[in-house]
This record gives C-alpha cells, structure tokens and sequence, in this order.
C-alpha cells in the first residue's frame, strides 16, 4: 500500500512520487518519480513506461518511499482528461478485494474507450458578423438570413440550410460575412427534460413512485426491490426517481442485461424525458464509446443506459442506479474479472451514498431474502396497468398429447395457436435453444458431430448450413457424408432448435406471416429494431424465439404464448435451475395479453407435477420461492452459505490434472470450509483446455476471500496453468 503524505499544519506537500495503477494483471501500483513542473493528484490519468511499452494508468497516492527517487522511472505525461473520481478509485479497489482479481485488471474495466483520454477534436463552424459582401447575390443573402438566427454552423450545414453550393458560402468567409468559430467534434448530449410529461400513474403506482421520488431527496444510501409482475409499469414507476435524481443535479445510471431490450426502453425514455440518454454496450463503436465514456466525465452525459460494464464509467455527479430485470444471469460477467454486476452496483450505491433500485417481476431469491431480512425495502404492484389482466397459464402434459411423429408442437397447442390467428391476434412460441439442431449424428454408424476444442455437440445452423459450437465459436460446413463411415446422406439432426420449430410452423401455417427472432438471426441493434417493430405494427403473425423475446417487450396483440419445452431449464444439475426456469417461464408467459385482450400460456412438459410447472399454473409465485429458500437453507446454499468455484485449466491435460492434484494437497484447514475437487468440470474441455474444477463450500459468515488467499497465495503455478476463481458463481460449466 502507498504511505502517507508528510504534511504540514495549513498544506499538503507535493509528493516527489506517485503511485500508478496500470490496466494489467497486477495486484498493487507501481511508484514513478513527478518530473519537475508537473502537479499530479490522485485520479489523474498519466502516461507511464513500463519495460519497452508506454502505458495510460491513474495516479492511485502517493508513491511508497520504498525506491530512491533517482532509481524511479517518471511520469511521461499527464493527459487532459477529468480525473478518476475518488468513489469509482474505492470501487475498483472493493471489486478487486472481494472478487480476488487483480487491481489492475478490475482497472482496465473502467478504462475501456480508446481515444477517450486524447484531448476532444474540434471542428471548425461559422456565425455571422456585421460585415457585408460589396456584391451581395440572391445565394448569399438566403446564407446571411439562414445564419441570423444565431446558430452556429459549419460550411456544409450552411449551405444545406440555405440551399446554396458550398463556394457561396466560403465567399462570405472571405469576404468577412461569415468568421470561423471552433467547437467539439462530437455530437452534444441531449439533456432529459424531467418535468416532461409522463404517463398518467394508478394509485398503487403513484404510491411507490412517490417512495422512490423520497429515497432519492433523501440523498443517502438505501436499496429498494421495487417488485412489479409482468406489465405492472415498474419503468413509469422508476422513471419519476430518474426524474428526481435529475432535478437534483445527478446523473443516473440503468443497468439492462440485455442489448436487445435497450431499443423499446429508449423509445419509453424518450417518451417521457424528451430525448434518449446515452447508452454504453457492446456494439458501440469505438468512436461512440469514447464519445460516451467523455461525456460520463465531464457530467455532460447526464443519462446512461448500459449493460454491466457500464458500472465502471467514470460517474462525477452519480445519483442513482436503477437495475432493471435484476434476476437476469446475463448480469454476472464470468470471464476475466468474475463479478455480478447486480451486487456491484449495491456496493457502488453504498460507497457513493446514494440510492439504488433493484426491479423485477420475478427477483432474484437472493434479492428476496434481502427485502425479506429488512436490507431492502421492498415495493410490490400487484395488478398490470390499465385494463391488462395476468394471462392464464397451463400445462400441456406431453406424455398425453404428444405431438406427430417428426414434429415437436402438440395437437392442442396447434389449435390455440390457430384460434389465435383466426381472431387476427399474434401467437409466440418460445424455445431457448438457438439453430435448427442441438445434435447431428449419422443413422448408419452413430457418429457425433462434436467440437473439437470444447466438449460439446455441434448445433446444426440449417439457414447458413453449417454446424456451430455455441461456446468457442468454432464453425464447420455441413457435410453431405458422415466422416466416420462416408455413408452419404446418413446424417440426422436430433432435437429442435428455433429454426426446426419455425420449419414446422411454416408447414402448419402457410399463409402466417413468421419471423425467427434469436441473436443468430439479429444482428446489431438495427436489426432488433426493425423485426421488433414490425411486430408492434402487426406485420408478423407468429414469433419464433428464444430468450431475446422473453422480458422487456410490450407487443398489443400478443395474445397467445406456446412454450415448446418446458422442461428445458431443469436438465442440468446448476443449484439456481428451478429458479432460473420459473423466472425465464413467467418473463415469456408476461408477454401474453398486455393490451385489452386476455392472454393464454401453454407449456409443453413432460413433468407437469414439477414444483416449476405447478407454481406457473397456479400463479404461486411466493410459495415457490419459500419452498427454494427452505431447500437451499438446509443445505446451507446460496443466499443461506459461500460458494467460490476454482477451475484449473491447461492445454496440456496431464500438466492441469498433476496441477489439481498438487493444489488439493495444500488446502488449508478451516471450520465451517470444506473443498470438493478436483473434478473434470461439466464443460471438461473448452477452447483447447482441458479444465478441472473445485468447489468451495462455506458458511455464511465466513471470509472465503481470506481462506482463498490463504490457500492459493502461497502456490507456486506453471506458466501454461491458469486457475480462475469465481466469488458467488452463477454457471457451474
């Protein structure tokens, strides 16, 4: 840690060191020497070398004193950019302590946005003077009134406004007419009008928004569930603390699991704010990530909606979080730094002293627990807004009404889904499992098409006729023999995928109109916009898709909702997957009825007994919940006990196995601790990587962070192995 700087009774002495935290996987800062002239603070992003290459990192304190000055390397350069806030500098060292990844790397998190650091391009534009042409055309006195309102332009926004060519409006540049004025390069942010008009509230609305509206005047830290069912108005509900929060000066940010549901929300802001708020995801360009990533420091961007990385943006004035479909897995980033961004941004609200919301029409039982032990307040809407009523759900028991051979929807679905459409309402069928098929095999010798860099069966992709691994990418042409045996035409795709299920509903319904909605099919966000839009406008009949469709959509005449299997969820052996199908099943089954016409759920299972399908149908929500709560208490499981999941992972087999077996023997010993492992992970090879895994199994209140460095910290590790570890893991692939 840096020591402390001398001071004196009325100032602080410059420090003669500084230090440095770099974007690498490095654990502390390094000390560099303040060259003469330059004042540097803690936050400032500088320039420094380190071995043959120049890095951008944050000033973190002053340096330790443990190197001579004259033995230090110096500062090459301060760069003109707001300085890290203090809060963000606490955060990213509280992420690095509980999650075990090092400072550095949970750094390089809020350091994303190349070019961001570089001083803002300017552009060159025009304003009028008092000077006038000695020849004044009909061109250029359109030019002259088209720049008397004040506006400032450049050359080619002139000339476009007043419809003149370009040269007209250079002339009156020379002539005086016109003088130059530099401004940004980049397009300015808009700001959210908070006392626009938002949509008229029901009483039970009213009532909650009016408890987050005192959460955020109250200007301290509190956490909220603000627990809504599907088509309740959770977001008019969170939008009036947006509002607030603004009014106040602050910034917020909107944490969404998925990039796909950000087109439907930003219309809704723009609805009620006026304009959109800036966003911040994977799909931005470079460009428009440093244009964000600025404009959150200079407190120009005022709104931010984002997926979880949008955490570690540099927040000077931030107010509030709001985390919208909390539950959602997506929110837990489980390569490099393993952290949920749901529980990041409660540390962050905590750190920062201001409130967070967390929303959900099926929370986390986590979140749960926590509203249930006083943590959370906790805000319920109960009733859908407007005349909307909650679908009605039931189970189609598979082993009874089975579907035609060779075909996957069964006989009373079909004839739901035609009902339906005969009405000229719209009909979803629902199955998480992208492609055409999850397997290929060949009828004549058994043969399996399998990755081979992951342990896992090539999904067939008939549309681009090819076969595709989902976890490493890897892709392969279909072939028209086995490879085995070179029986040609022998291969079987087994099982269905969104496309299958879409063939089967082209053949079923010719004349609907359908559309395949899955990240396959969907590219960028204009691509999601212009399918998504096309169903509001009632120009698809049938939707065919995967989780995608599942949460965040409002479509009028969606009425009728066919969950092709049911069961899909409960197969592997993960502690949250009853949870985890309840919650994605009652997301898809809230997208029925959410206008005037009630709407209808049908799952297709061949376990309506299960607790899943029997709390669905019957609309139980908390009963199956307390039911989860109790089973994983007696256990002592997440939220009632610690997990940390440590995987060990070589290209070389025998080197992560020897590996495995040399950490299971330095396992310390601890009360309330114990370690299962190594054991070939579920995923056992994965990108070329043979990969072993342990489980660490803990009380509730024990510090698993310091019992993992205690164990771990002292291990001497090849080169080729790499051990990650995972504080509250969400996957146990």
């Amino acid at each position: 840690m840096a020591s402390e700087i001398s001071t004196s009774p009325n100032r602080m002495a410059p420090p003669e060191s500084v230090a440095v935290l770099v974007p690498l996987a490095l654990p502390e800062p390094y000390d560099y020497a303040v060259p003469a002239g330059l004042t540097l603070s803690p936050g400032d992003y500088v320039a420094v070398p380190l071995g043959a290459q120049e890095l951008i990192g944050v000033v973190w304190g002053p340096g330790s004193g443990a190197i001579e000055r004259k033995r230090l390397k110096s500062v090459s350069e301060r760069l003109e950019a707001p300085p890290m806030p203090e809060a963000l500098r606490r955060f990213i060292d509280w992420v690095s302590g509980y999650t075990l990844a090092p400072r550095g790397s949970v750094l390089r998190l809020a350091i994303r946005a190349p070019g961001a650091l570089e001083p803002p391009r300017l552009r060159i534009a025009y304003q009028l003077t008092d000077a006038r042409p000695a020849r004044m055309t009909p061109a250029r006195l359109r030019v002259v009134e088209t720049a008397g309102d004040g506006f400032v332009r450049t050359v080619r926004e002139l000339a476009e406004a007043a419809g003149v060519s370009d040269g007209v409006v250079r002339g009156l540049v020379e002539a005086g007419t016109l003088t130059p004025v530099e401004m940004p390069a980049e397009a300015p942010f808009p700001s959210p009008e908070p006392d626009a008009q938002g949509m008229a509230l029901s009483p039970d609305q009213a009532e909650a928004a009016a408890a987050l509206v005192a959460s955020v005047a109250a200007g301290a830290y509190s956490a909220t569930l603000l627990d809504g069912v599907t088509g309740s108005g959770k977001t008019e509900v969170y939008f009036e603390a947006v509002a607030e929060a603004l009014r106040r000066g602050a910034q917020v940010l909107i944490l969404l699991p998925e990039i796909a549901l950000t087109q439907q929300f930003l219309d809704r802001f723009e609805q009620r704010f006026g304009c959109r708020p800036a966003e911040w995801h994977s799909d931005l360009s470079t460009r428009e990530r440093a244009r964000v990533w600025r404009g959150v420091a200079e407190g120009r961007a005022r709104v931010v909606v984002g997926a979880r990385s949008a955490l570690f943006l540099p927040f000077p004035e931030l107010g509030l979080i709001i985390v919208d479909e909390e539950h959602e897995a997506a929110f837990k980033q489980e390569d490099g730094v393993a952290y949920h961004a749901r529980d990041m941004a409660v540390v962050r609200a905590s750190l920062g002293a201001f409130p967070i919301v967390l929303s959900s029409a099926t929370p986390s039982l986590e979140t749960v627990v926590n509203a249930d032990q006083g943590r959370y307040r906790r805000l319920r809407l109960e009733a859908r807004h407007g005349v909307a009523e909650m679908p009605q759900i039931e189970a189609i028991d598979m082993r009874r009404d089975p579907p035609e051979r060779g075909r996957w929807l069964s006989p009373r679905l079909v004839i739901e889904m035609t009902r339906a459409l005969e009405a000229g309402e719209q009909a979803m069928l629902f199955l998480n499992r992208r492609g055409y098929a999850p397997l290929t095999l060949c009828r004549s010798c058994g043969h399996r098409f399998e990755c081979p860099q992951c342990s896992s069966w090539l999904v067939e992709h008939r549309f681009r006729r090819e076969l595709a691994c989902h976890h490493c990418g890897y892709t392969a042409p279909v072939p028209t023999s086995c490879p085995a045996c070179g029986e040609p035409e022998a291969l079987v795709a087994c099982g269905p995928g969104v496309e299958r299920i879409a063939e089967e509903v082209a053949t079923l319904f010719p004349d609907a109109r359908t559309a395949i909605v899955s990240s396959d099919n969907l590219r960028g966000p204009a691509a999601h916009r212009a399918v998504f839009a096309a169903i509001e406008a009632r120009e698809i009949d049938i939707i065919v898709g995967t989780q995608i469709v599942a949460k965040g959509h409002h479509f009028p005449w969606l009425t009728l909702v066919g969950v092709v299997d049911a069961d899909l969820g409960l197969e592997n052996g993960d502690l949250r997957a009853a949870e985890r199908t309840f919650q994605l099943l009652q997301q898809v089954a809230g997208r029925a009825g959410r206008a005037e016409r009630p709407g209808r759920v049908f799952l297709q299972t061949y376990m309506p007994e299960h607790g899943v399908m029997r709390a669905l149908c019957s609309g139980d929500r908390d009963a199956f919940l307390d039911r989860e709560a109790q089973a994983r208490e007696r256990v002592h499981l997440p939220p009632f006990g610690r997990l940390v999941g440590v995987v060990v992972a070589s290209a070389d087999a025998e080197l992560a196995r020897r590996t495995a077996r040399d950490m299971s023997r330095c396992v310390p010993k601890a009360d309330e601790v114990s370690v299962l492992g190594p054991a070939p992970a579920p995923m056992a090879l994965l990108r070329g990587r043979t990969r072993l895994r342990f489980l660490v199994k803990a009380g509730r209140n024990i510090n698993v962070q310091a019992f993992m460095q205690a164990w771990l910290g002292p291990l001497k590790l090849p080169n080729a192995v790499r051990v990650s570890v995972d504080i509250d893991p969400y996957s146990f692939m």
